[in-house]
């Protein structure tokens, strides 16, 4: 049997986009329990079941398995500190965290997208998980968007929306792209001897195409597009511009050059937009965690998308 990669696995598993929840419940002395978990999914509307999947190495692992129910609680948008708190160890992740029993008796926290407060209905072996399917007894929906996670990090549905209202704005729109394969970057040559971002400014008169199709036309078809990096008005160019930052499935690209991203030749990127974006990704990639940022090409604000969702 091939050897699977348990890193690369894990990385495969991160590209498909979840909601993320906390689920909770007591542990044997009746204290409140509860951890982050984007492995949630429903099961049955007739029986209401639905299933979390539980690390055996879960410190939680005991009091989940033995409990007589357990609640799941669906992150609304901003709740991005609650998933923070239950995703790490700390002394009291209850703290300062609003929360009341639901009907059934599991913890129900302040402001969550939904919540469903379930009995036991099974636990089932699976690997170096167990799957924990609970039947609804209880459930509410308060009609917020969710917080959503991908690839490592979080996003949020308004922040796209924000962005695409941005660029909707009188004046020409410029789509680009952070492009990294193997630790490099693409950029792309200019006439003058110099590089900046590729990116494409897009034809009202090709209306219905996507993002990722102009600039998949302008880069090469391997590109795929993730994260919107950056949104912002250029009143030098007269243009709105959307830069995401994409990845290269070969690496190949129908132009530009590649540069190790601790390497970027900043003095031949004559665009001062271009390079501060490129500073902060240097600067972004090097601890993992990336943001998205708001403004114009002189000022503006950084909003961070926080890494990993741990039990």
């Amino acid at each position: 049997m091939k050897q699977i990669d348990p890193r690369k696995l894990r990385d495969a598993f991160g590209t498909f986009m979840t909601g993320v929840t906390v689920v909770t419940s007591h542990n044997g002395q009746g204290a409140p329990i509860g951890f982050t978990a984007n492995s949630f999914t429903s099961v049955s509307l007739d029986p209401p079941l639905l299933l979390i999947s539980l690390a055996r190495t879960s410190s939680n692992f005991s009091a989940l398995t033995s409990s007589e129910g357990f609640a799941v609680n669906i992150l609304s948008e901003d709740q991005e500190q609650i998933s923070n708190r239950f995703a790490r160890p700390v002394e009291d992740r209850y703290a300062d965290v609003g929360w009341q029993k639901g009907p059934f008796g599991s913890p129900v926290l302040d402001g969550v997208a939904a919540w469903f407060d379930c009995s036991m209905h099974k636990v089932v072996d699976a690997g170096d998980h167990v799957l924990l399917i609970g039947q609804i007894e209880a459930f509410n929906n308060a009609g917020l968007n969710g917080l959503g996670y991908i690839g490592g990090s979080y996003i949020k549905p308004s922040l796209e929306s924000q962005a695409a209202n941005t660029a909707g704005l009188e004046g020409g729109i410029r789509v680009g792209a952070v492009l990294e394969h193997e630790g490099m970057v693409l950029l792309k040559e200019q006439e003058d001897g110099g590089f900046d971002l590729p990116s494409v400014l897009l034809d009202s008169n090709k209306g219905g195409r996507s993002h990722a199709e102009r600039l998949a036309d302008e880069i090469g078809p391997s590109l795929s597009v993730g994260f919107i990096y950056s949104v912002y008005d250029d009143t030098e160019r007269g243009t709105h511009n959307i830069v995401y930052r994409c990845t290269s499935s070969d690496g190949s690209h129908n132009s530009g050059k590649y540069f190790k991203i601790n390497n970027i030749p900043f003095e031949r990127i004559a665009d001062s937009a271009s390079r501060d974006i490129l500073k902060r990704y240097q600067r972004e990639h090097s601890i993992g965690n990336f943001g998205v940022y708001y403004g114009n090409e002189q000022s503006g604000d950084v909003r961070r998308l926080a890494r990993g969702l741990e039990q």
